[in-house]
């Protein structure tokens, strides 16, 4: 079982659409408008075909705000993605480019390819249960460089539990829940409103060790 992890999304609820952020524009490439690319994607070779059209996320007083972008031919140099585009057909059209993250369409009901892999707007909502009981429900999913981090909203404020398979071993969309055994003091307020001594409380298992989240963003 591989370790857990999500790609970054957000919902279109009118038509039951949301978008992936499948990649980012970093550097322009050479003189003809080509610019390289930073993946946020594990299926470059499905997101990135000749015709593929990208929304646009750029700040609101770029020219190409609200507009979108279409690949003409996705290449790799020295293993690096460099994306050609229309209307791009020189360095200064690039660099007008840099930094605009990619977003693509995705029906919001589509799992991932990826075994234990599910977009953000799935996990939102679903009920977290520990031995059992229910605990709270996911509010967010934060995505951080070291690993992802549920955001569980419970009776007694937030808690930020990782998104690793030690702690979070299951997730079933079809039921509506996440299980989660986390280590002592991650959820302080069932220990505080146990009416188990301290001593059970102590011998419900040590602490779990983490493991390394995958991010995949396309996400």
């Amino acid at each position: 079982m591989s370790t857990s992890s999500t790609a970054i999304s957000r919902t279109v609820p009118s038509d039951r659409k949301t978008e992936l952020r499948v990649g980012r524009l970093t550097k322009a490439h050479g003189l003809k408008g080509a610019l390289k690319l930073e993946l946020f994607t594990d299926t470059p070779e499905q997101r990135f075909v000749p015709g593929a059209v990208f929304r646009l996320q750029v700040p609101a007083d770029s020219a190409w705000h609200d507009k979108t972008l279409t690949l003409t031919e996705l290449r790799w140099y020295n293993s690096h993605p460099v994306g050609f585009f229309e209307g791009v057909d020189d360095r200064t059209g690039a660099e007008s480019l840099v930094k605009a993250i990619l977003w693509v369409d995705q029906d919001a009901d589509e799992l991932p390819q990826e075994d234990d892999a599910w977009y953000d707007h799935q996990l939102v909502g679903l009920r977290v249960e520990r031995d059992g009981v229910v605990v709270g429900t996911v509010a967010r999913v934060d995505h951080l460089p070291a690993q992802d981090l549920l955001a569980v909203d419970t009776a007694s404020g937030e808690v930020l539990v990782p998104f690793v398979q030690a702690i979070v071993p299951k997730v079933d969309i079809d039921a509506g829940v996440v299980v989660v055994t986390p280590p002592q003091g991650l959820f302080e307020e069932l220990a505080d409103d146990s009416d188990e001594p301290d001593e059970s409380v102590e011998s419900d298992g040590g602490a779990a060790t983490d493991g390394d989240s995958a991010t995949d963003d396309e996400h």
